[in-house]
Parts: C-alpha cells; sequence; structure tokens
C-alpha cells in the first residue's frame, strides 16, 4: 500500500508540515500543557480545515465535526466554541510563525533550480480592518482599528510565486519601518512601491552591494547627469543616470532613472541601482510587482482573512499566519505533483476528495498520471 493510499486527501495536504518540529514547538511553548481534548495538532488541522472551506465562524467550526471524515481526522466528535476560542487566544503567534517558515524552507528546496542569478523578492503590505469595539489594542484612526501585514514575496516565473517573510504589526506602522527586516539578502533584487523610498537607506543599500527597483514619488528632485539612447521599439522613454534629492540633501551615489507607462498608460518613474540591464528589462522587472497584489488578492478571496475567529492580538495574528500556511500547503502539492492546474482549481478538487485516499485528488490535479 503505498503513501497516497494510506492518507486520505487532506493528510495529504497537511504532510509537508514537519512534524518533528512542529513537536518540539509544542513543548517549547507549553502549549499542550494541562489540555486534554483540542491539542494543538487538532487545533491546526482544524484551523486550516477551516481556511480551506472559507467557514464564517467558531460555530460553523463547532458543526462542522457533524462530519465523520474531521471527527477521524482530529480524534473527537466535538468541541466546544469556548475551548477553541480559548485555544485561539492563547496560542503564541511565533509558532505559528515557525511552522510557516518551515514551509518557505520546503518550497526554496524545490524551487532552487527555478531561480535566477539574483531572485525577484518583492515588498508590500496590506491591511485587513478590524472591529474597533473589539480590537481597542489595534486602534490605530480615530474610528477605524485594523493590522497590517508586511509580506515578502518570492517571485520566481508567472506561474509561481510565494511569501518567504511575514511581519504583522498595528495598521498605523509605516511600511518603510519594516525594510530593515524584510531586505536581508545581498543575492536578491528587492522590487517595492514608493510607499518605501528613503533616499538614506537607498544610498546605504548601494554602499552594501544590495539591489533594489522603485517607484518614485512624483515630487523627487532629480538631477541628470547622463541621458542613455534607447533602442526604437523600447516601451521605457527615458533611460539617465541621476542624483536623487536636493543640493542641501541628497543622495551620495548615482542611480539610474527609468521612465515608461503602466499597462493604463500612466507615467511610472522609477529608481535603481541596477546598470547592468536594459531599460526594458528594468521596466518588465517592475511590471512583476504586480504578483504580490494578485496574492493579497487571492488570500482575501480563497482563504478566511476577511473576518476574523477571535479579537485578541494573538487569534487575529494566528488566522492570519494560518493563512499563510494554507498557501504554502498548497504550493508544495503543486510543486511535488508538477500539476499545471492554478492553485484555486488544486484547492477545489481537494475540497471535493477532502476524505477520499490521495489517489483520487492527485488524479484530477495530475490527469496524465500521479507521480
Amino acid at each position: 500500500m503505498d503513501k497516497n493510499t494510506r492518507f486520505s486527501s487532506f493528510g495529504k495536504w497537511v504532510a509537508p508540515i514537519n512534524m518533528k518540529l512542529f513537536n518540539e514547538q509544542v513543548e517549547k511553548y507549553h502549549l499542550d500543557k494541562y489540555t486534554k481534548k483540542l491539542k494543538t495538532l487538532s487545533f491546526t488541522k482544524l484551523f486550516l480545515y477551516a481556511h480551506l472551506n472559507q467557514m464564517e465562524s467558531l460555530h460553523d467550526l463547532n458543526t462542522a465535526l457533524a462530519d465523520e471524515g474531521l471527527q477521524k481526522e482530529l480524534g473527537f466528535k466535538s468541541i466546544s466554541v469556548s475551548q477553541l476560542s480559548r485555544k485561539n487566544k492563547s496560542m503564541d503567534p511565533e509558532f505559528l510563525s515557525t511552522i510557516f517558515l518551515e514551509l518557505v524552507r520546503l518550497i526554496h528546496l524545490k524551487t532552487d533550480k527555478r531561480k535566477r542569478m539574483n531572485p525577484i523578492k518583492i515588498i508590500d503590505s496590506s491591511t485587513m480592518p478590524l472591529n474597533l469595539t473589539r480590537c481597542q489594542w489595534a486602534h490605530f484612526r480615530k474610528s477605524k482599528a485594523g493590522v497590517k501585514l508586511h509580506l515578502r514575496l518570492v517571485y520566481v516565473d508567472q506561474e509561481l510565486v510565494y511569501p518567504d517573510k511575514a511581519i504583522i504589526t498595528n495598521a498605523a506602522e509605516h511600511d518603510r519601518n519594516q525594510l530593515e527586516i524584510l531586505v536581508d539578502d545581498k543575492d536578491a533584487m528587492y522590487v517595492f512601491d514608493r510607499g518605501y523610498v528613503d533616499y538614506e537607506r537607498f544610498d546605504r543599500y548601494t554602499d552594501d552591494g544590495v539591489f533594489f527597483l522603485s517607484r518614485l514619488k512624483k515630487n523627487a528632485v532629480i538631477r541628470e547627469i547622463e541621458t542613455f539612447d534607447l533602442p526604437e521599439d523600447s516601451s521605457v522613454t527615458s533611460n539617465k543616470m541621476a542624483y536623487i534629492g536636493t543640493t542641501q540633501k541628497r543622495c551620495d551615489n548615482v542611480f539610474r532613472i527609468i521612465e515608461t507607462v503602466d499597462s493604463k498608460g500612466q507615467l511610472l518613474r522609477l529608481i535603481t541601482n541596477r546598470f547592468d540591464l536594459t531599460a526594458d528589462e528594468i521596466g518588465d522587472l517592475y511590471r512583476s510587482r504586480w504578483a504580490i497584489e494578485l496574492f493579497f488578492k487571492w488570500l482575501k478571496q480563497h482563504v478566511k482573512i476577511k473576518t476574523f475567529f477571535g479579537y485578541s492580538e494573538e487569534a487575529v495574528h494566528n488566522q492570519l499566519f494560518l493563512a499563510l500556511i494554507t498557501y504554502c500547503l498548497n504550493v508544495l502539492i503543486q510543486l511535488e505533483t508538477k500539476s499545471k492546474q492554478t492553485l484555486l482549481q488544486i484547492t477545489r478538487w481537494l475540497k471535493r476528495t477532502i476524505w477520499r485516499p490521495a489517489r483520487v485528488w492527485l488524479s484530477y490535479i495530475v490527469p496524465s498520471g500521479i507521480p
């Protein structure tokens, strides 16, 4: 009997979770101390099931246990809403962050051969609104509350992107403040929007050999040094070397300033410290930034982060890390099977075959045969 017969489709999906590390972290954070029924593994599986099925509330999770397949997977037939709530808000989010990063490591290993010399890493953030009355800890405007998910996304190619670092802060936190954590690899090419513009940091990146590409703000002061010729068929309208900033406060290094247009015909003025690429290659690199917009859209549409199962800081952070784990598990099965199906289609087949043998699910996502 092979592993795809022994596993249910759900079991196959969660199989990449490193159980040795999982159990070590449970011990480290004392997560199952005094716990008789809702152990951390059952909690994690149940909430991944909730993301998969985009469940609305803890009450939905409570009634989902009428499913005999779910009962068998978790090892119990019922659980109270109060027990779910207590576990959700008592777990340290660092635990799930560690599990997420281990899955990222597995994706790194499986995609090494597809990566280019300077892998593209896109940085951006997305704000998740919260109920101010229930989430005073996340207050950031007069009548609003929210958290911000700061994310670094690896762009392998048009078919494959995945998150490899995530930071969750209060929504009031400025994006630039997270760059020190998100930019940590000299072998990567970082792409971000004008919300991250910081001339002093750009100088430091250049001195340290860190490559970046960003959109400039409209009011940026540029002192041109040299203009480069462009091919006749170029989509770029301007390619210059210049200093950035006023004479009183400017960068010490010279940068490359490129003007091009986006898909809507709007002017984009870009800054980079890469002089080895063509102007059109730089323009195409910046357009890859759209992948992170699509990623956030995918999260908001296909897992559960528009509303939350709990209102404590821990509960909200845990739900976001579980959403990222859900995405990574989908990527890992796509890589393992070399499936040409989209992540959405893979998820749809999983939900339809969830307690059947894994080979049934795999036969749908890899029609030519199970690898």
